[in-house]
């Protein structure tokens, strides 16, 4: 049996922010009991040319979303870049998941030749399906989520391997 590019594309993505939004879960906990503010964690950058936590899952959810509105060839919903809280982040990758899973296998299967412009600023990129997605969109929103897992096991939530890649 092969592996579809719904299969690789849209219950990945899902999978993936809803353990995102499990750490966010962890990270409420540790601002919670140590009274702290979410802008502790929301703000933070590894390294000053970093982007900050808010930054990496405004990213992830839009590289998701994104890349499944372009395989199917339906419109990229629009979230504003306005969350400051841990609950605001929550709520957009609940609003991202609410989106991809709209989209159908029967909307995405058969797209690895389609294709795909990516544009960014004023140049294009362009790509075919399944390259956009294995190798732009997937590893993508891997990095981001990797990233935020990154700030908040620093920043000392207690998280581990398996809350980042979930209940497999």
């Amino acid at each position: 049996m092969s592996l579809s590019m719904y299969q690789a594309s849209a219950p990945r993505f899902v999978a993936t922010l809803s353990n995102l939004s499990a750490l966010l879960d962890k990270a409420q906990a540790h601002v919670d009991a140590r009274k702290l503010d979410d802008a502790t964690l929301t703000a933070y950058r590894l390294y000053p040319d970093m982007l900050p936590m808010t930054k990496q899952v405004q990213i992830a959810c839009d590289t998701a979303k994104g890349a499944v509105a372009r395989l199917a060839g339906v419109d990229i919903p629009v979230h504003e870049d306005t969350e400051k809280t841990l609950a605001e982040l929550k709520a957009r990758i609940a609003k991202t998941i609410a989106f991809i899973q709209t989209v159908t296998p029967e909307q995405i299967d058969g797209t690895e030749d389609k294709d795909i412009v990516v544009k960014r600023h004023d140049t294009e990129k362009r790509y075919k399906g399944m390259s956009f997605l294995l190798d732009r969109a997937l590893p993508n929103v891997y990095f981001h989520v990797a990233t935020a897992y990154n700030i908040l096991r620093h920043n000392g939530v207690e998280i581990g391997k398996s809350d980042y890649l979930g209940k497999v």
